[in-house]
């Protein structure tokens, strides 16, 4: 999201330069079985409003050691992904979230 984070709970959520999704993903094999296998619930707002791209995120899956080994997906339903008065409207309408299923 497009604002200063004032909390530990806003930096998860506004996450400057991925660095919590970054933590999550180098800390992930450590803690997954030799087949097992982690989802991530994640929604691409962040390419929407350019602060991430696609390829940026391949990138932290490679650089944790992690490979996509499938993705399911789903569009908003809530009101402001539909309230073209909200600020984010155009990101949030286009907005998708993805389930990632990821091997070590």
């Amino acid at each position: 999201m497009p604002a200063k984070p004032s909390s530990p709970l806003e930096h998860a959520i506004y996450d400057p330069g991925s660095r919590m999704l970054r933590g999550f993903l180098d800390g992930l094999a450590r803690h997954m079985e030799p087949d097992g296998e982690a989802w991530l619930i994640l929604s691409d707002l962040a390419e929407h409003l350019g602060l991430r791209t696609r390829d940026d995120l391949f990138a932290l899956f490679s650089s944790a050691g992690l490979r996509v080994v499938d993705k399911h997906d789903t569009k908003p339903t809530h009101p402001r992904a539909h309230d073209p008065e909200d600020p984010l409207h155009t990101a949030r309408a286009a907005e998708t979230t993805s389930l990632w299923r990821l091997r070590h």
